[in-house]
C-alpha cells in the first residue's frame, strides 16, 4: 500500500512546532526593536510620541518598548499655568540625554530652558538651542545669561548682519545655539546667527518649491538704493531694479517706496545658486507701447520733454514709458552741430515730428522739422533744347547743370568742336551753354545731351532766316523774280525799237 498520500506524523508535529515557534520569534523581534529604540536615540534626534501621563514636574511620553521619556511640564504650560497638552496627545520632541535614569527630551526646539550649567552642557551635546537674555555689551560682543549661566555671544553671531547696535538687542531674549562649551563651562560661546541661518535655509528651501518666474507675490520693502529697492519675500531677499519700478523713467526708488511698505510684485528671474530674485513692479502695469504705432503715426506733430542728451542725439519723453530719439542730424535745421546741447537742454518742452516707429524694438525716430516733401523730378523730352552751365569737364565729355537742377552729359562725340580743340578752354566751368536732349533713361534718371545738334539747328535757322530776308527784299523792291526782270527788259527794248 502506497504511503504517497500519508503524512508522517512526526513531520506534521515538526511543522506545527515550527509554525508555533515562528510567531513568538516574530513578536520577540518586534518587541526587541521597540525596547531598544530609545537606546538608539541620538542627542537632538526628533521623535513623535504619545503623552501617557502628566504628573508633578514632568510630562511622560511613550518611547516604545515600555520605555518612557520625560519633558519639563513648564514647556507645555501657558503663562497662567494652563496645560497645552493632554494625555493621549501626540507631540514632537527632541532627545537630550539620560539623567537620573530618565530619558529627557524637550519640545522647545527654538529655545530650550536650560537654567543650569549642566543643562547648558546637555544642550551643547544634544545640539539643541537654549534661551538666553542679552544682558550687556562687552568687548567683542554681548554677555548673555542662560538661566544662571553667564555666556558670551560675539558681535558677528548676534544676527545675520553682525549687529553692533547694542541698544537693539539689550534686554531681549532669543534662542541661541551653543557653539563651544569649554573649561567645564567657564567658556560658553553662543550664536544666534547659526539658528537664523538654519531658519533662512529652511525658508529658502520652501520658497524654492513654491516660487516660479511669472508669479505675483507680496513683499515688504527692506531698503531703498539708487539702483532699486530690496524687498523681503518671507525669508529671502529680492531686488526690484530701478528699470523695473515704473514705465515712467523719471520716477526714482525714493519716489515710490518707503521702508516697511508692502508691495505686490512679479517675479521675472530666479537664480537660486546665488539666492538672487529679480522682481518687477511695472510688469503689473499696462504696457504703454501697446498700440504705439496707431498713437504716433509717421509725420504726426507731437509734444514732449527733453529727458537726456547724448553725443548722437536727444531723448524726448512723449508720455510716461514712451521715449523717442531726435538724432543729431535732425536737430540743427539744416546746419551742422557738434552736440545736441547747442540746440536743446534737459527739461525743455519741444514740439517734434514723428519720422518712424519700430514697436518691436521700442524705438521712435523724431525730428525738430517736418519730413521734407520729396520733389517730383520732371525729365526733359528727347529733342528739347535746354540751357545750363558747365559743371565739369571730363576726358569723356562735359557735365552740364541744367536750369531745372538736373545734370546731363554731352559726350565728346556730341560736343561739335573741331578736332584738337581745347575743350576746357572752350567750355570753362560755369559758362552758359545750350544743348539738345538726345536721349533720356527714366530708370536711372540719366540725360544725354548734344551740343552738335544745337549747331546744326542754328545753321538751319540761319539759312531759314536768310531765305526769309531775300523774299522780303524782293517783295519790297517790286522787282519780282529774275524772269520777270528779263521780261521787263525785253519789253523795254521792243518799245524802243
Amino acid at each position: 500500500m502506497s504511503n504517497e498520500n500519508n503524512e508522517n506524523p512526526s513531520d506534521v508535529n515538526n511543522n506545527a512546532s515550527t509554525e508555533v515557534a515562528a510567531e513568538p520569534k516574530e513578536d520577540f523581534a518586534k518587541l526587541l526593536a521597540q525596547s531598544t529604540a530609545h537606546e538608539r536615540l541620538g542627542p537632538g534626534q526628533k521623535v513623535r510620541a504619545k503623552v501617557v501621563s502628566i504628573s508633578g514636574d514632568f510630562v511622560y511620553i511613550d518611547l516604545g518598548g515600555k520605555s518612557e521619556g520625560v519633558i519639563d511640564v513648564n514647556e507645555v504650560k501657558t503663562e497662567d499655568g494652563t496645560l497645552t497638552v493632554h494625555v493621549g496627545d501626540e507631540i514632537d520632541a527632541f532627545y537630550i540625554n539620560v539623567k537620573d535614569g530618565a530619558r529627557r527630551l524637550t519640545t522647545m526646539v527654538n529655545g530650550y530652558s536650560a537654567a543650569t550649567l549642566a543643562a547648558v552642557r546637555d544642550a551643547f551635546e544634544a545640539g539643541v538651542p537654549v534661551n538666553g537674555t542679552v544682558k550687556r555689551e562687552v568687548k567683542g560682543g554681548f554677555e548673555v545669561s542662560v538661566g544662571d549661566v553667564r555666556c558670551f555671544c560675539p558681535f558677528s553671531q548676534i544676527d545675520l548682519r553682525g549687529g553692533r547696535e547694542g541698544g537693539v538687542f539689550l534686554g531681549q531674549t532669543f534662542p541661541f545655539k551653543v557653539l563651544e562649551y569649554e573649561e567645564n563651562g567657564k567658556n560658553v560661546i553662543l550664536s544666534r546667527r547659526a539658528l537664523l541661518e538654519e531658519e533662512r535655509r529652511a525658508r529658502i528651501n520652501k520658497l524654492r518649491e513654491e516660487l516660479s518666474v511669472g508669479m505675483t507675490v507680496k513683499a515688504t520693502v527692506r531698503s531703498i538704493q539708487n539702483f532699486g529697492a530690496f524687498v523681503d519675500l518671507g525669508g529671502v531677499d529680492g531686488l526690484i531694479p530701478a528699470s523695473e519700478i515704473s514705465w515712467d523713467r523719471a520716477k526714482r526708488s525714493e519716489d515710490i517706496f518707503s521702508a516697511g511698505q508692502e508691495v505686490t510684485v512679479k517675479i521675472i528671474a530666479l537664480d537660486w545658486g546665488s539666492n538672487r530674485l529679480t522682481l518687477s513692479l511695472k510688469a503689473l502695469e499696462a504696457d504703454p507701447w501697446e498700440g504705439v504705432t496707431e498713437k504716433y503715426p509717421a509725420d504726426a506733430r507731437v509734444n514732449g520733454t527733453i529727458m537726456r542728451l547724448a553725443p548722437f542725439g536727444a531723448f524726448v519723453m512723449l508720455e510716461p514709458g514712451i521715449e523717442g530719439l531726435i538724432h543729431i542730424s535732425n536737430l540743427g535745421a539744416g546746419r551742422r552741430i557738434n552736440h545736441p546741447k547747442e540746440v536743446v537742454e534737459v527739461g525743455q518742452a519741444v514740439e517734434v515730428y514723428v519720422l518712424g516707429v519700430d514697436a518691436e524694438k521700442r524705438k521712435i525716430s523724431l525730428s525738430m522739422q517736418p519730413k521734407p516733401t520729396p520733389q517730383v523730378i520732371v525729365l526733359p523730352a528727347a529733342g528739347e533744347l535746354v540751357e545750363g552751365v558747365v559743371d565739369k569737364v571730363m576726358p569723356f565729355g562735359i557735365f552740364v547743370k541744367m536750369s531745372t537742377g538736373l545734370s546731363g552729359l554731352i559726350p565728346n562725340s556730341e560736343i561739335g568742336s573741331t578736332g584738337g580743340a581745347d575743350v576746357k578752354r572752350a567750355f570753362p566751368s560755369g559758362a552758359k551753354i545750350q544743348a539738345v536732349v538726345s536721349e533720356v533713361d527714366e530708370s536711372s534718371k540719366k540725360i544725354r545731351l548734344s551740343r552738335k545738334a544745337v549747331t546744326d539747328n542754328e545753321s538751319k535757322e540761319e539759312y531759314s532766316q536768310y531765305m526769309d530776308s531775300v523774299k522780303q527784299t524782293e517783295s519790297s523792291s517790286g522787282l519780282g523774280s529774275l524772269g520777270d526782270i528779263l521780261k521787263a527788259k525785253l519789253e523795254e527794248k521792243r518799245k524802243a525799237g
